[in-house]
């Protein structure tokens, strides 16, 4: 059984990528109706460009009862061509324990995601029954990439004196990774954060949504979150890649084109670093 670092580890190193698409179907602006059509096509273009898919739920569930299908078939078919890229489910997904529990069975046992999106707002141990999905991911919402202050940023005292909720928060991650399968999420817009972040979590993988239509600083992001060996960093756009054209007839095609273009912004990124490809 493969954990879920060997597994985004493999997918990294497969399609020299640390890029994730965010399955973000929206009616409203998608190129063409059929939003599992539209999924699909957006999985064939850009499967060997990739690291990661994440569908973010709230956009299935506003899709009503067949949003549930869509996002189970949308999941099947990236099982089915491109068995390797790992699957992260955006649900931010957080509350007491026995409740999580079903989350958890939900999540991982019926939709089959490699990795999730959780809340911690109800405490750590309540996380648990995500947790103990050995072979899967949990990705904790640390820092936002939205710009309006919330709980992230107030204050809290420490042994240190005071800091803020995230730093708290990220600390209290650090120790508590019991299974080494727990990461950490850290929007790009807030590079200098992240890199306090990774300070205190050098060894977690990070996921870090903004990258694209939320203009996020990409390479600042990427330096500040990448670990020591240039990995273990999930670059994510979603509406930057999906909706790069509102044509139906090459949408998916200039999907690819956007999808290339930061995959390869990433990766120059890397080999100045002399963390390209091949050097771990």
């Amino acid at each position: 059984m493969s954990t879920f670092s060997e597994k985004l580890k493999y997918s990294s190193e497969l399609n020299k990528s640390l890029l994730c698409v965010g399955l973000d179907p929206d009616p409203s602006a998608a190129a063409i109706s059929d939003m599992l059509q539209f999924n699909k096509a957006i999985i064939n273009a850009t499967k060997d460009i990739v690291c990661a898919y994440k569908p973010n739920l709230a956009f299935f569930d506003a899709l009503g009862t067949d949003g549930l299908i869509v996002l189970k078939a949308t999941i099947e078919h990236i099982r089915d061509v491109a068995p390797n890229v790992v699957v992260i489910g955006d649900a931010k997904r957080g509350d007491i324990a026995s409740t999580n529990k079903v989350h958890a069975k939900a999540m991982f046992d019926f939709l089959g995601f490699d990795a999730i999106t959780v809340n911690a707002y109800a405490g750590l141990q309540a996380l648990a029954p995500f947790v103990e999905y050995a072979d899967r991911g949990i990705f904790i919402w640390c820092r936002s990439s939205n710009n309006d202050i919330g709980v992230q940023d107030v204050k809290v005292v420490s042994g240190d004196g005071q800091i803020s909720m995230f730093l708290w928060l990220a600390n209290r991650i650090s120790d508590w990774d019991r299974y080494g399968n727990v990461g950490i999420i850290a929007g790009a817009t807030y590079p200098g954060d992240i890199a306090l972040i990774r300070k205190i979590c050098p060894e977690m993988p990070f996921l870090v949504p903004g990258v694209g239509a939320q203009e996020g600083e990409l390479k600042r992001a990427l330096l500040s979150g990448m670990d020591r060996f240039g990995r273990n960093i999930i670059m994510s756009s979603s509406r930057g890649v999906l909706y790069a054209s509102s044509s139906r007839s090459d949408y998916s095609e200039l999907a690819r084109s956007k999808a290339i273009e930061i995959r390869n912004n990433i990766n120059s990124i890397l080999e100045d670093e002399g963390k390209n490809w091949g050097k771990t």
